[in-house]
C-alpha cells in the first residue's frame, strides 16, 4: 500500500541540494540545478510497517488494503456463485454493535431494525450466516475479568502486573509495540479483542458445528475501525495448519454504506429477516454491555474485582474528569483507604501522558481502558458521517442508539456458558488460554523517523 508520509531524496555529493515539486494530482517530482524534473517514486510500507499513526490508515481516502475492502468481498462472493458446489466458502459476516448503531443513524431507523435489514441485505448478496459481535464480547469481558484479578493477586512478585491496560484497540496495540516495546508489553492484557474472539469462535466452534475445515469459511467483521483491517492481518492470528485467517476481511461501516449504494439500495426499503445466533437458534432481540461505547471493559472488570478480591458487590461507579472528558478516573474506597483505583484514556494525547506516567514510575492506576480514537470506538475512523450534522450532534446520536439496548451480564449468558462448558473445557481452563488470548511482540525500528534527512 502506500504511505502518505514524504518521501526521501537521497543527495549526492557535490550538488546542490534538488528541490521538489509537488503536482495538483499528488505526484513528487525532483527538479535540479539545471531544471530538469524526474519523476518519484511514492514510498511503499507494508502493514508490518504502519505505526497507526492516523496518517493514512485511519483516512478513507488513503485506505488501500489488499484484501481488506468491500470491493474483495463482492469478488469472493461472485466466486462463490461461479464456484462448484464442493468449492464454494461458507460466507460468515460479523457486525461490530458500534457499526450497527452508526449504520442506524444514518438510514434513521431503530437497532433491531437495522440487524435484521441489514441481515437481509447481505444474505441477498450471497452471505449465509450474519452474527453479532457483542456474542464474542462477553468472552472479551470474561476472560479480562479473571485475568487482571490473577495479575492484582501476583503484583507483589510481578512489579509489571499492573497496571493492566486494556488490549481491544489495535491502533493503540499497534503503537505500544512500535514505539514503546519491551517496556509496556507486560502491562498489556493477553485477552483477545471481541473481533480476534470471534474469528476464533466462527473458526474454531462454528466450522466444527458446520462440519467444514476452517478454510472453508470466509469470514468477515464490520467494524467502526480502519485498524481492524491492520489486527485481523496479524501473524498471530493466522491458522499455519490450514493456512487461513482468523478474520479473511475486514470491512468498515462507511464500506457497508457504499456497498448499498452500490446495489442501489437503500436500507429502509429492505424486508426485515430473522437474527442469526452462532448456536443456531434465531434472536428475538440484541443486547449490548454497559460501560460505554467501547466495550465496558473498565466498569466490567471494576465490578467483577470489587466482588471477587473485597468482597464488594454491586460497587457503584462514579467518573471524575480530569484534564478532559476522555481521561477520568474511577476508584474504589473502604473506610477512607482507596482499593481500586481505574481510569480510561482515549485518544493519543491522553495515551501519551498514560505512558510518561508509567515511565516515570507515577502512574497510580491498577487498570486503564485504552482506546486511539478521541470519544472512543463509536467516533471511529470507520463510522459513517451524518450529512449535515456537527460531528459532536452526530456522536450524541449514535451514543444515544447504542445506549438503548438492554444490557446484558456476560456471567449469566447461557450460550456463553454453553461454550465455555462443552467446547473450551470449563473457565480457566488450559483451551480457553489458548482460543481466547494472544500475545504481543517488540517491534525494533530500523531508525528513527526524526534520523532521517528528507
Amino acid at each position: 500500500m502506500e504511505c502518505i508520509k514524504p518521501i526521501k531524496v537521497d543527495k549526492k555529493p557535490g550538488k546542490a541540494a534538488a528541490k521538489i515539486r509537488i503536482e495538483a494530482d499528488g505526484s513528487y517530482f525532483q527538479v535540479n540545478q539545471d531544471g530538469e524534473a524526474q519523476k518519484l517514486e511514492k514510498a511503499k510500507i507494508t502493514l508490518n510497517d504502519c505505526l497507526a499513526c492516523s496518517g493514512c490508515i485511519t483516512s478513507a481516502e488513503s485506505v488501500l488494503v489488499s484484501q481488506q475492502s468491500h470491493g474483495e468481498l463482492c469478488k469472493v462472493l461472485a466466486q462463490n456463485k461461479a464456484a462448484a458446489a464442493h468449492e464454494q466458502k461458507l460466507v460468515v459476516v460479523s457486525v461490530s454493535p458500534q457499526s450497527r448503531a452508526s449504520l442506524a443513524a444514518r438510514c434513521k431507523l431503530g437497532l433491531l431494525e437495522t440487524a435484521q435489514k441489514l441481515t437481509t441485505f447481505l444474505k441477498g448478496l450471497g452471505v449465509h450466516h450474519v452474527f453479532d459481535t457483542t456474542f464474542s464480547r462477553n468472552f472479551s469481558l470474561l476472560e479480562s475479568q479473571q485475568e487482571f484479578v490473577r495479575r492484582f493477586q501476583r503484583q507483589a512478585e510481578d512489579k509489571k502486573a499492573l497496571p493492566m491496560l486494556a488490549s481491544a484497540c489495535p491502533g493503540w496495540i499497534c503503537y505500544a509495540e512500535k514505539t514503546h516495546g519491551s517496556f509496556i508489553i507486560p502491562h498489556i492484557s493477553t485477552t483477545k479483542s471481541p473481533q480476534q474472539v470471534m474469528g476464533s469462535l466462527v473458526k474454531g466452534y462454528f466450522a466444527e458445528q458446520q462440519h467444514l475445515p476452517p478454510d472453508r469459511i470466509y469470514h468477515v467483521t464490520v467494524m467502526p475501525c480502519y485498524d481492524k483491517k491492520l489486527e485481523a492481518s496479524r501473524p498471530d492470528f493466522f491458522n499455519q495448519e490450514f493456512q487461513t485467517r482468523d478474520v479473511d476481511c475486514v470491512i468498515t461501516t462507511g464500506e457497508v454504506l457504499k456497498l448499498l449504494e452500490q446495489e442501489g439500495v437503500s436500507l429502509s426499503d429492505v424486508d426485515p429477516s430473522p437474527l442469526d445466533t452462532m448456536l443456531g437458534r434465531a434472536a428475538e432481540e440484541l443486547s449490548s454491555h454497559r460501560g460505554g461505547g467501547s466495550g465496558g471493559f473498565l466498569e466490567h472488570i471494576f465490578i467483577h474485582a470489587a466482588r471477587e478480591l473485597f468482597g464488594i458487590h454491586g460497587a457503584s461507579i462514579h467518573y471524575r474528569p480530569l484534564k478532559n472528558k476522555d481521561f477520568q478516573e474511577v476508584t474504589l474506597e473502604r473506610d477512607g483507604q482507596v482499593l481500586l483505583h481505574f481510569a480510561l484514556a482515549y485518544g493519543f494525547r491522553n495515551i501519551q501522558n498514560l505512558v510518561q506516567k508509567l515511565k516515570r514510575g507515577k502512574c497510580p492506576y491498577h487498570y486503564v481502558e485504552v482506546m486511539a480514537c478521541p470519544s472512543g470506538c463509536l467516533n471511529g475512523g470507520g463510522q459513517i458521517k451524518l450529512e449535515g450534522e456537527s460531528s459532536k450532534e452526530e456522536l450524541q446520536q449514535v451514543e444515544r442508539l447504542y445506549e438503548s439496548l438492554r444490557a446484558e451480564v456476560p456471567e449469566q449468558n447461557q450460550a456463553v456458558r454453553e461454550l465455555y462448558e462443552h467446547w473450551l473445557g470449563g473457565w480457566d481452563s488450559h483451551r480457553a488460554l489458548q482460543v481466547l488470548h494472544t500475545q504481543y511482540h517488540a517491534v525494533e525500528r530500523a531508525s528513527s523517523a526524526l534520523s532521517i534527512k528528507w
